[in-house]
């Protein structure tokens, strides 16, 4: 297997022709599996805090542009790097893809499928992922905070208050920060998202094995046991939940050829403008770069 240096060596050699040498590596996938794959990768980790790289509906663009003209027959291994995003964006993602796939997805983590992204990896009949894989809490931000963690605080607050009201002084300036309708949204946004994961783990993954999608949800959604949103679960965790999850290492030629193209893409991020790529195994490509408007390849 070509490691992170082979393929900067190969990237280097070609004149740093990017494309040409990610564009191999997702081929070469393809040949593995014999399955269409796409790609969606975004470069939160190169280019951190940059508007564009989190999940929006903007990507039902680039979605479309590389579902298009692929034999929908062979189903879809989607190749996700995310640090997840809009609710209503994966939801609608989600609804597409089902829609042209039907549950013949499947979900390959090389490394990171954050919030957002371990929501569409539910919504697939199973996750592929490796021994340095993650995927994250299920846990909504509203306004860049924890939506969950704002329903504990407020109710941690009522709860002190009712038993002793000599809290009243303490928590008062906490809870004159909250604006209108904070916590109402903050339950629903919560509410939400455990639908969404409850309602696609039954119709999918877990559409024979019923009995375990509450545990799951409350698992991936539970701010007290995840602690933070940007808790990295394992396979060993993922499992445990019980996700469906295959791993990369019980077949070396699948692994070698996902951790390639991994890192072909962290290359093309780290090295060029581009901050989200959306790709299939035919080349076509809907990049966002800085400071340009998408462009189709």
């Amino acid at each position: 297997m070509p490691n992170w240096n082979d393929i900067l060596d190969e990237i280097r050699e070609k004149g740093s022709t990017f494309d040409l040498v990610r564009r191999k590596y997702l081929a070469n996938l393809h040949k593995v599996t014999g399955r269409n794959i796409i790609c969606y990768y975004s470069g939160w980790l190169q280019k951190p805090g940059l508007m564009g790289a989190m999940i929006d509906d903007n990507d039902k663009n680039g979605l479309m542009t590389t579902i298009n003209r692929l034999d929908r027959s062979k189903g879809l291994d989607l190749v996700l790097h995310t640090p997840g995003g809009e609710t209503a964006a994966v939801e609608s993602i989600v609804d597409y893809l089902r829609a042209c796939f039907g549950s013949d997805i499947r979900a390959i983590v090389p490394l990171m499928a954050m919030s957002g992204g371990t929501m569409i990896a539910c919504a697939c009949k199973c996750i592929l992922m490796g021994k340095q894989s993650s995927l994250g809490p299920v846990d909504p931000q509203f306004r860049g905070l924890p939506a969950h963690g704002i329903l504990e605080e407020f109710n941690r607050a009522r709860k002190n208050i009712q038993e002793d009201p000599s809290w009243i002084p303490v928590w008062q300036p906490i809870i004159a920060r909250y604006t209108p309708t904070l916590v109402g949204e903050c339950r629903k946004s919560v509410d939400w998202a455990k639908e969404l994961v409850r309602d696609w783990l039954k119709s999918s993954m877990l559409k024979d094995h019923p009995e375990k999608v509450e545990g799951i949800v409350e698992g991936l959604t539970d701010h007290a046991w995840t602690k933070s949103h940007s808790r990295h679960l394992s396979i060993h965790t993922c499992k445990k939940l019980g996700l469906v999850v295959e791993e990369l290492e019980k077949d070396q030629t699948l692994q070698d050829a996902v951790l390639s193209l991994h890192h072909a893409y962290t290359h093309t991020l780290a090295r060029t403008a581009a901050v989200k790529i959306i790709e299939n195994h035919l080349g076509t490509a809907f990049i966002l770069a800085l400071a340009q408007k998408p462009s189709e390849r």
